[in-house]
């Protein structure tokens, strides 16, 4: 049950009547009452009345009767208070429902979630953490609220570093890169002799023609040079925790045959102009650093294609194909400009008609503990794998046996990903985020053990809330706001929102435990506490679910 939306809907009527016009009732969780309006202060403004005096009105037309008390706080505010016996009920309902009382949306639509996109013949790094956790978090809640979500990782498989690239396979045989450890070698090897060698570099060159005229051998050796990178990255993201999978893989090679009938359709409407020998569009408002129009190129001087015409061409796939209403590009925030001027050019060209939408879910960067970006000491980036490696390492202090050391571990890495605002960068810092105090992954991990322990220990019993204590109203509050919670994190892309709820929801928990006997519970008390363990057990693992993180039954 969302509690602020049942209390919104019976202030509106009140304040619509003293108004005379429809007014947002603004019910927010507050520290002063379970629930406070301020929407009476701009009203008395607008009205040219006293704020106290409007607010006794609305207290007095509101129909509250079986929902909650209000009274009339400092300036005008309106403090709400919910009845003991809506908090039980209302929770009675939750714990006898699948999904904990969210409901699935009644606007479903399909939902395009771009995320991760690495780069073939490349080992992940911590650079393609924060994409990878974070669009899997919204991919997960998504299809969890109901809506048809399609994952798209838009992975770097063409272009002209792939004649470098098989030729040196050829140079080295198929077993060059047969092991997932070798990629970072094998693509640096093949770097090293693109930049030492004028015979390599030429071959290279010729090598990259006979690609993009579809060669058949080149394209088997392409096809194996994708086929051991995407293996690579199966496993790793099976290892992270990610619902990426196999029919996910939408590479930029496979809009390679949609990039001409991009040209011509931009050029069939007018918005094309030739600069420097390059087609490109100038998106109005777009300006560079000489303050002139700021282009977006769509085909080079050389008649090659890059970016810019795979995202469009992907983007109008994904809106006329797929049928996709609402598209998410999880890309770090220094992409801010060119996804502004894609998505400016695709609605110049039609491929954004009315209901689509195209989103930029931006985010910070990973910083090491001196503030500066989080690389080895050697000034390279840190492979993902060795992260994760140290992860369950230093987690296995806390419990040894591999399987929970590795969910702890992981989980610790992704909440911390997560607990703050994606916008904002973060310290990488191991102590702080395997710490099992605080906002951390495993502080909820291990809440939830805590309350695993105690209903194994409590036998059968039949769940039942009633409110006494007030440690227990508080959780009860608490256990009441994750549809709101989970709503928020829909519609706003900020996994963080749902983190804090979690975290808030733990921390209750907590304070309910130190304050509120429960095995050791009078009858009925003990049922009804043992009710309130049944159910923060259940958001807890539900909701760290949507961040795709583990909850083992021991820790």
């Amino acid at each position: 049950m969302n509690l602020e939306a049942l209390l919104s809907a019976r202030l509106a009527p009140a304040l619509a009547e003293v108004a005379q016009a429809i007014v947002d009732p603004a019910v927010r969780r507050s520290q002063h009452a379970d629930f406070q309006s301020g929407a009476v202060l701009p009203l008395a403004r607008r009205l040219n009345r006293s704020p106290r005096d409007l607010a006794a009105e609305v207290v007095a037309r509101a129909d509250l009767a079986g929902i909650a008390t209000a009274d009339v706080s400092g300036p005008g505010f309106l403090n709400l208070t919910v009845a003991d016996e809506l908090i039980a009920s209302a929770l009675d309902d939750v714990t006898a429902d699948a999904r904990l009382g969210v409901a699935q949306t009644k606007e479903p639509r399909t939902v395009v979630v771009d995320y991760s996109a690495p780069n073939i013949a490349k080992e992940l790094t911590v650079g393609h953490l924060r994409s990878t956790v974070i669009g899997d978090a919204l991919a997960r809640t998504l299809e969890w609220r109901g809506h048809d979500v399609v994952r798209a990782n838009h992975v770097g498989d063409w272009g002209t570093a792939f004649g470098m690239l098989i030729e040196h396979l050829l140079d080295v045989g198929a077993t060059g890169i047969s092991q997932a450890g070798d990629l970072t070698a094998f693509y640096q090897a093949a770097r090293a002799e693109f930049d030492g060698s004028e015979e390599f570099r030429t071959r290279a060159r010729l090598r990259v023609v006979r690609l993009q005229a579809g060669d058949r051998e080149t394209l088997a050796l392409w096809r194996t040079l994708v086929a051991e990178s995407q293996r690579y990255l199966l496993e790793a993201y099976e290892r992270l925790g990610v619902t990426l999978t196999a029919a996910d893989f939408a590479g930029e090679s496979s809009y390679q045959g949609m990039l001409a009938s991009v040209v011509d359709e931009l050029d069939a409407k007018g918005l094309l102009v030739e600069s420097d020998g390059a087609l490109c569009v100038f998106p109005e408002g777009f300006t560079g650093r000489d303050g002139g129009p700021l282009p977006l190129i769509v085909r080079k001087s050389d008649g090659g294609f890059g970016y810019a015409a795979t995202d469009l061409a992907a983007l109008r796939h994904r809106v006329r194909d797929l049928g996709a209403t609402r598209l998410l590009y999880v890309v770090g925030a220094p992409q801010r400009t060119h996804f502004r001027m894609v998505y400016a050019v695709a609605a110049e060209a039609g491929w954004l008609p009315e209901g689509v939408t195209a989103e930029h879910v931006a985010f910070g960067s990973i910083l090491g503990t001196d503030g500066k970006m989080f690389r080895s000491r050697s000034g390279d980036s840190v492979k993902l794998s060795a992260v994760l490696d140290e992860a369950v390492a230093r987690a296995s202090a806390l419990n040894p046996a591999p399987e929970i050391a590795a969910a702890v571990g992981t989980g610790a890495i992704k909440y911390a990903d997560l607990a703050g605002d994606r916008m904002s960068d973060y310290v990488f810092d191991w102590d702080r985020m395997l710490a099992l105090t605080g906002n951390t992954g495993p502080y909820l991990q291990y809440a939830y053990a805590r309350i695993r322990s105690i209903l194994d220990r409590a036998g059968q019993f039949r769940p039942a809330v009633r409110i006494g204590h007030p440690a227990e109203r508080a959780l009860a509050l608490q256990l009441l706001a994750f549809e709101p919670a989970v709503e928020s994190v829909a519609a706003t892309l900020e996994p963080h929102r749902l983190a804090g709820y979690l975290y808030g929801l733990g921390s209750l928990f907590t304070a309910f435990y130190e304050q509120c006997p429960v095995l050791k519970a009078a009858e009925g008390v003990r049922e009804s506490r043992l009710s309130l363990c049944l159910l923060t057990g259940r958001t807890l693992r539900r909701g760290l679910d949507l961040l795709g993180i583990a909850t083992p039954a021991k820790l």
